[in-house]
């Protein structure tokens, strides 16, 4: 499925992968975040993902003409996972609706590990 926008000169259609790297990049910008998460599911281990695999650990759907975007992140031990979170939720709304055009309704944060940073 691909987002789509209607305007005056016509259709503009947004795969879903280019949203999800750009939710990955958006949400790197924030504060407290330190990487994307992948999870595997068979033994249930958490893997942070390198920069050029972000979108691995942000999932986006389009539901009622309204994106949804889900994102396992990994955060800096000490901070305030409420506030990193809402930073988050913020921050990419912004930017998404911004780049895209299209509204942004849910967008779940699951906190999938704690990491020191050096």
């Amino acid at each position: 499925m691909k987002g789509k926008i209607t305007n005056e000169y016509g259709e503009i259609l947004i795969d879903l992968d280019v949203i999800s790297q750009y939710a990955g990049t958006a949400a790197m910008e924030c504060s407290g975040i330190v990487g994307m998460a992948a999870v595997n599911m068979t033994d249930g281990l958490v893997r942070l993902l390198k920069r050029e695999s972000l979108n691995k650990g942000v999932s986006v759907e389009i539901v009622n003409n309204e994106l949804q975007i889900n994102y396992h992140v990994v955060v800096a031990y000490g901070v305030n996972i409420s506030t990193v979170a809402s930073n988050l939720v913020s921050n990419v709304r912004y930017k998404i609706e911004q780049f895209t055009g299209m509204k942004v309704g849910k967008i779940r944060v699951f906190v999938e590990g704690v990491r020191v940073i050096d």
